[in-house]
């Protein structure tokens, strides 16, 4: 783990400030910055779906999500190293529809694999 004078940890600190980019391009419906968080390899695994590349998930938000106007709150985030956790929840005009838990692992200051859950 790389530190900082201060005793922070860098590379976690980048990985916060990159997830946390990956949801507000979510929720602001950016979907240039959501591709450009991503590697080009990108994955996702999810209960209901796979994507097995950058391209099919971008259009999947941009094009067949099923509520786009959800928002994002993050209740933790967990980062070190190349690996971030967060835990949160999606939030429509103030009602939670589900909490999830989304493991990330980052390549080359992008996204390259995402593993998502939830109740």
């Amino acid at each position: 783990m790389d530190t900082e004078p201060d005793g922070t940890d860098a590379a976690a600190d980048d990985g916060r400030a990159l997830v946390r980019r990956y949801y507000d391009a979510l929720d602001e419906h950016d979907y240039d910055a959501l591709e450009a968080v991503l590697s080009p390899t990108f994955s996702q695994r999810r209960p209901d779906r796979t994507f097995e590349d950058r391209e099919a998930f971008v259009a999947f938000m941009r094009d067949e999500r099923p509520n786009p106007d959800t928002s994002h709150e993050l209740t933790s985030i967990v980062a070190e190293d190349d690996r971030v956790a967060v835990r949160g929840r999606v939030v429509d005009d103030g009602t939670t529809l589900f909490e999830f838990a989304d493991f990330f692992e980052l390549e080359d200051g992008r996204i390259d694999r995402l593993e998502t859950y939830s109740r």
